[in-house]
């Protein structure tokens, strides 16, 4: 049984079973497919490393939630996940399908805390100055004294 995962992801469920047979026998892998927003946000405060492999993407809120909680993220350059991440100085973007980098990236990570905590840092100071109301309603207010 596959559980609750995200409906907008056609290859999800197949992804998810080949993952799953590959997994199964080892047992410090736990596959989690609850949509909880609590268990979300705890994983994503706990976790080293926030990875968000996506083909194809939105904005990629998962990206921005996980750097506003300093959690350094390894994401694929794709969709609206560059106007959030800076390259090696708020994150790290790779290519899509590029697994040996995105496990390059995420190893440099583990192995050097500082530089996680330094992404983090930068990352939530990003998002804060880029992506939170307070931004968006004053760039409003300057659209609006401009057209008056």
């Amino acid at each position: 049984m596959i559980g609750n995962m995200a409906s907008d992801d056609p290859e999800g469920p197949v992804i998810f079973e080949d993952l799953l047979l590959k997994t199964q026998r080892i047992e410090d892998i736990h596959l989690i497919t609850q949509t909880d927003p609590l268990l979300v946000n705890a994983l994503q405060r706990a976790a080293a490393v926030v990875i968000q492999l996506s083909r194809k993407e939105g904005f990629g809120l998962t990206v921005s939630e996980a750097m506003w909680k300093e959690t350094p993220v390894v994401a694929t350059n794709v969709g609206g996940i560059p106007m959030q991440i800076e390259d090696g100085n708020t994150d790290f973007l790779i290519q899509p399908q590029d697994y040996d980098d995105d496990a390059e990236r995420v190893l440099k990570i583990l192995r050097d805390p500082d530089l996680g905590a330094e992404l983090a840092s930068k990352g939530k100071k990003h998002i804060r100055v880029h992506f939170l109301m307070p931004r968006l309603l004053l760039d409003w207010l300057e659209l609006l004294s401009e057209m008056m």
